[in-house]
């Protein structure tokens, strides 16, 4: 979300820093809120705050500058977004073939969900202080501490 608060801005670079970290070596990459992503399915084309591909980034045949094969998505909650990324926007997304995990950071709290696709369904899992998270499908757990953490307050 360009223009977002100064908690959103840090959240998410804290969020990207820790998954570049943890895939380095791994045939994934970590795409910044500049990636468009396009479900087919829904012709919707959105830029969720982080956003990682593992294999060749698949681009949209319509849309040269938009990922169709995301297998993470990672969106920062506002109070003015949350509703529509934990609504819409995630149905939306789900509808992607390669999503395997749709994660929401929450600003007013420290917790993290992480929404899975098992099978053909999708499990709510989440972490607050001193819980792991884990990332099943790129195989990353997350110290949900570290993202909170605030290097100008410690």
């Amino acid at each position: 979300m360009a223009g977002g608060t100064p908690e959103h801005a840090a959240l998410a670079i804290s969020v990207a820093s820790l998954l570049h970290q943890a895939l380095r070596g791994k045939p994934c990459r970590v795409y910044s809120s500049d990636l468009r992503v396009r479900v087919q399915a829904t012709r919707l084309t959105t830029y969720p705050d982080l956003t990682v591909v593992c294999g060749k980034l698949e681009i949209d045949a319509e849309d040269r500058l938009a990922a169709i094969n995301p297998i993470v998505i990672v969106e920062v909650l506002s109070d003015i977004t949350a509703s529509y990324d934990r609504g819409a926007k995630a149905a939306h997304d789900r509808r992607l073939p390669s999503l395997m995990e749709y994660v929401l950071v929450a600003q007013d709290e420290q917790r993290i969900e992480v929404h899975r696709r098992v099978e053909d369904r999708w499990e709510i899992h989440d972490a607050s202080m001193g819980e792991p998270l884990s990332l099943v499908s790129i195989g990353v757990a997350l110290d949900v501490a570290e993202v909170y953490r605030d290097p100008l307050t410690t």
